[in-house]
């Protein structure tokens, strides 16, 4: 890659963050001497920066900042390490793993993310280098886990229709791991390997990335229809199988999608990935790497808001992609091919998959997985992980299966289920099933208003106008973030909360309930008085004008409380 890949599009000098990667020599820097420096529990911004690419954040307890500063004590830094497996398929052993490791150096509680990853908090520097080590001793890692590479390639991880997911699930894996970044800096550093080669010598260190990676993150999911638990439209890349008769024929190809925003920038928005085409599974992996190259070579370099797979494509269109990414591949793309989605959230509780195995979904509010007065949810996990043979999988929404239960086990754990409480949901209303919500406050440095510990609260409420309008039992697609970057993907949630400042939000009306349509502002920059009192005559009305079979985002259309939205284009028009 020669050094005009430096410059953005526009000829506009490349940010700060593309210097500090050039010059890190494949994303080594100077992170072995600033974990080992034990006058700071902190470490450079530079360094903070190439964190990401191991799979880690730096941050402080927010909750502590104030009387830190009065104590003239530097921030309670921290480091959020997040540990990736590729469709979010764990084995018993590695949950084990998970479960040992939050406890011994992270804050004592596991958190599954929105892209079927783990996330730990709260880990301190002397312990990272520790911890990355188990994680890897039992084959799981946190390389690219973040960073401007490639991040966990997602799966649908529902098993009702088996013989095509597990082979979605294998090319989840083969892409995942051809995109991994090659320097063996992540190695050097965390696993204590030789350096073997000078990586200044080359560029083959990384043949898909190049020495300065891409201008940022790249995400990458796989959707089988009917179910888009993946929110495949929100990808940068999505892939949609086709299936006939349990057979994996292809996949239909979605390109430029993308939830992150900026308030008060209108020239940044969420945007729906377009489907260009359809190919065979055996083109997936060619077109996955040509594409990122391609985002490599054009993505912005300079505007780090611009710097998305969405602003590359929409700036030239749609049409210049597939142009260059058929040249690039030296074959074209078939015409798309028919499929049909129903929803985007999980199924709960046992189903029989088609391997004649059993599978149970269970609920875990907002992904936290922790010990509660009354709900020992993490001890269950546990004592269910030390017997169970099948595996764990995290799913897009930030749930759990225990997959893969032999009939003879299957009563053990259905006893442990039960004498610990756990839980598919069926108790809460279908709105809380249908949740999700960021981690936002006290660790995220970006949040602006609470998320996870507030969202449980404003259902609580919102639970009492349902049960007014007969509406509990109807799925409704909620999500809250703390700031407007759309890690619980709010933008295609059917009524969404996005942080403005503390305890105010902007609302958000209309989205598709299957995740095919973005929404729309509703109301700005409200606190919980006014979400109750302008969702209180929306529900209700809801409930008495809806059709037979109507969705609450598709109402909110029909009743002109906002217009419908298929591009990111029209989001804030």
């Amino acid at each position: 890659m020669s050094d005009n890949n430096l410059l953005s599009p526009n000829s506009a000098p490349h940010s700060d963050v593309e210097d500090i990667k050039r010059r890190s020599d494949y994303l080594r820097g100077t992170l072995t001497e600033s974990m080992k420096d034990r006058i700071t529990g902190s470490i450079s911004e530079d360094d903070n920066r190439l964190m990401k690419f191991h799979g880690s954040y730096m941050q402080d307890d927010r909750d502590l900042r104030n009387e830190r500063n009065k104590q003239k004590l530097e921030p309670a830094y921290q480091f959020m390490v997040r540990v990736r497996a590729a469709g979010g398929v764990v084995t018993p052993e590695q949950w084990l793993m998970m479960d040992r490791i939050a406890h011994k150096y992270a804050n004592g509680t596991i958190r599954l993310t929105t892209r079927q990853s783990f996330q730990l908090h709260g880990v301190i520097k002397w312990n990272m280098k520790s911890l990355i080590q188990e994680v890897n001793k039992e084959l799981l890692s946190t390389l690219a886990a973040c960073g401007d590479v490639n991040r966990n390639v997602m799966c649908n991880p529902n098993p009702y229709q088996s013989e095509v997911h597990e082979q979605v699930y294998e090319w989840a894996k083969t892409i995942s791991n051809h995109l991994d970044p090659r320097t063996r800096a992540y190695h050097e550093i965390w696993l204590d390997e030789e350096k073997v080669v000078d990586s200044r010598d080359g560029e083959e260190q990384e043949p898909i990335y190049g020495p300065v990676y891409l201008p940022r993150k790249f995400k990458i999911g796989i959707a089988v229809p009917p179910s888009n638990d993946v929110d495949v439209f929100s990808q940068d890349l999505g892939f949609i199988a086709i299936h006939e008769n349990g057979k994996l024929l292809g996949f239909n190809v979605a390109v430029g999608g993308g939830m992150g925003m900026t308030h008060g920038d209108p020239k940044t928005y969420p945007q729906l990935a377009r489907v260009i085409g359809f190919i065979t599974p055996e083109q997936a992996v060619d077109l996955a790497e040509k594409t990122v190259m391609i985002q490599r070579d054009y993505g912005d370099r300079s505007v780090r808001k611009h710097a998305r797979f969405k602003y590359t494509i929409d700036d030239r269109g749609i049409e210049w992609f597939v142009e260059e990414l058929e040249k690039r591949l030296g074959w074209k793309l078939q015409e798309a091919r028919p499929y049909r989605f129903d929803h985007n959230g999980d199924r709960y509780g046992w189903v029989k998959g088609s391997n004649n195995k059993w599978h149970f979904t269970l609920f875990i509010q907002n992904g936290r997985v922790k010990d509660e007065d009354g709900y020992r949810l993490m001890t269950g996990l546990r004592e269910i992980a030390k017997v169970h043979t099948g595996d764990f999988r995290l799913t897009g929404n930030q749930n759990l299966i225990i997959g893969n239960v032999s009939s003879q086990k299957k009563k053990k754990i259905e006893q442990l289920i039960e004498a610990y409480g756990l839980t598919d949901g069926a108790a809460y209303s279908a709105l809380r099933r249908n949740s999700m919500a960021c981690v936002a406050l006290p660790t995220c440095g970006l949040a602006m208003a609470e998320s996870e510990r507030y969202l449980p609260t404003l259902l609580d409420k919102l639970e009492l106008i349902l049960d007014e309008a007969g509406l509990r039992d109807d799925e409704i697609v909620i999500r809250m973030t703390g700031c407007p970057n759309g890690c619980a993907r709010p933008a295609l949630a059917e009524l969404s909360f996005i942080g403005k400042a503390p305890g105010k939000y902007n609302m958000y009306l209309g989205g598709g309930f299957s995740g095919n349509r973005l929404n729309k502002l509703y109301r700005e920059n409200i606190g919980e008085a006014e979400i109750l009192g302008e969702l209180r005559p929306i529900f209700n009305r809801y409930a008495k004008e809806r059709l037979e079979g109507e969705h609450f985002g598709d109402f909110c259309i029909r009743a002109e409380y906002v217009k419908a939205v298929h591009s990111g284009l029209d989001f804030h028009a």
